[in-house]
């Protein structure tokens, strides 16, 4: 569920006063429900409907003994989503509770009623003016596959004939978030640009809504009102117009961008409704979960099968043969091949020294052309194990170390405590909820990827202390 992470991860350093405003609308607190992983969904559910708060005692005999780690993440999660609260209370039992705002939302987003108009209000278009959902998709293909040419077509390979390609603020959008950047006039796909493209297209509309988001108060738009719109879009329907007559300004404002996108169709700025793509209605959900660059947007259209079969075929003497005719993948492929030879149904080329080195230069590493050729394996291939040839695997590793010296983490240093005792707590508790990256128990330091826990965690025990 890569792209539940990706939206959780900017949820989770938005203020408490951005959650109570969020968790007003029950569509956001339905979104969010939807988004979590079945764990989290069952603490959830567990305390939904209870009116008293839940024991901690209670909860822990619901966990295995070895699964510890994953409830304490789960429980931080919650937390960090202002979802959870923990009631300490002296002479009771430490319990936890749901927060109001959001245990309201989502009892009546189950349940229904009120008039919120949190789910959209639908536009009553006359029928010879509606656009079916066959439009719907070319539209929605068409405006995302543009963008996704524009980052593999700025190699100067793969680039159709013909296409305008994404709109000035996409191509902006897509620079500011580091998934291409500028030589000369010329963009260039980014190690980050790369990861991009392997993830599944539900994650890839999240990346691109998250930069969205962080640049939302540049563009003098309300934050809150954008986020509470994009989990709207998730709950609509595919073959239905609503009606803008609800929406904010800033919401209104987001159509163009979000037509730009793919997300939804409008004909012009002067219409009443809008329509959601089906990159919208899946926004929310898993349904668009397919690994592949060009074919995963096939299997999230509904479109044939076909496309979503593996198409390459890599031999132990590093020539390289793929099976389509798209010119996304070819361009994909030509980031890190030498493409030598194409067909109306077939490309085929070498992997070379050369052309792994231009790849990284770009910033796309070794592991990430391994996982991509891996995911786009022919079945003939997937026969063997491994499914790739092990010799071209570890050449291509080791043509990367070459110029390979250090890789950074980014993180915060606990270091300076007085005693082993007073370092091991908190040490433990970063590798319990896995944020946890080096630890030096000789020096008494530690390494962490994320502080806010560890810090609470640092604050209650100096708390309990001076009690």
């Amino acid at each position: 569920m890569a792209s539940s992470l990706r939206s959780f991860e900017y949820l989770e350093q938005l203020p408490g006063t951005t959650f109570r405003r969020l968790y007003q609308q029950p569509s956001t607190a339905l979104a969010i429900f939807r988004r979590m992983l079945p764990h989290l969904g069952n603490f959830v559910m567990a305390m939904l409907y209870n009116p008293k708060p839940l024991p901690t005692a209670d909860l822990e005999s619901w966990v295995r003994l070895d699964s510890k780690r994953e409830k304490e993440q789960a429980l931080a999660l919650l937390s960090r989503l202002h979802i959870l609260t923990v009631l300490s209370e002296p002479g009771k039992p430490q319990a936890l509770k749901l927060t109001n705002p959001f245990a309201k939302s989502l009892r009546l987003a189950l349940t229904g009623g009120g008039k919120h108009h949190s789910f959209g209000v639908p536009y009553n278009t006359p029928p010879n003016q509606r656009v079916d959902i066959n439009f719907l998709d070319t539209f929605a293909r068409s405006q995302w596959e543009s963008i996704l040419h524009y980052m593999v077509g700025s190699t100067g390979v793969g680039a159709q004939a013909g296409t305008t390609g994404p709109s000035p603020g996409v191509k902006k959008l897509l620079e500011v978030g580091g998934l291409v950047e500028m030589k000369g006039r010329k963009p260039e796909i980014t190690q980050a640009g790369f990861a991009f493209l392997l993830q599944e297209v539900n994650a890839q509309v999240w990346t691109l809504l998250v930069f969205y988001l962080e640049n939302a108060e540049g563009l003098n738009m309300d934050s809150v009102d954008v986020l509470s719109f994009l989990f709207m879009l998730g709950s609509l329907e595919l073959d239905q117009d609503y009606s803008l007559a609800t929406l904010t300004p800033t919401q209104v404002q987001m159509l163009h961008d979000l037509r730009d996108f793919g997300i939804i169709y409008r004909r012009d700025s002067s219409s009443p409704s809008f329509y959601p793509t089906r990159l919208a209605t899946t926004l929310t959900s898993d349904a668009g979960a397919f690994r592949s660059v060009s074919a995963g947007f096939d299997s999230v259209m509904k479109r044939s099968s076909e496309g979503n079969k593996g198409f390459i075929v890599l031999e132990t003497n590093y020539r390289i043969y793929a099976y389509t005719s798209s010119p996304l993948q070819i361009a994909v492929l030509a980031l890190f091949t030498r493409l030598s030879t194409r067909y109306p149904n077939m490309v085929s080329g070498r992997i070379s020294r050369e052309s792994i080195r231009r790849a990284i230069a770009m910033g796309i590493t070794s592991d990430q052309i391994i996982s991509y050729l891996s995911t786009h394996a022919h079945p003939q291939m997937r026969k063997s194990t491994p499914i790739l040839p092990p010799t071209v695997v570890d050449q291509i590793r080791l043509w990367q170390i070459e110029g390979e010296r250090m890789k950074a983490t980014p993180g915060f240093l606990f270091k300076e405590f007085i005693s082993l005792e007073e370092y091991q707590g908190p040490c433990t508790y970063a590798e319990e909820i896995g944020v946890l990256v080096w630890k030096n128990d000789t020096k008494r330091m530690f390494f962490v990827t994320r502080h806010e826990q560890v810090a609470a965690y640092l604050r209650t025990r100096t708390n309990k202390k001076g009690l």
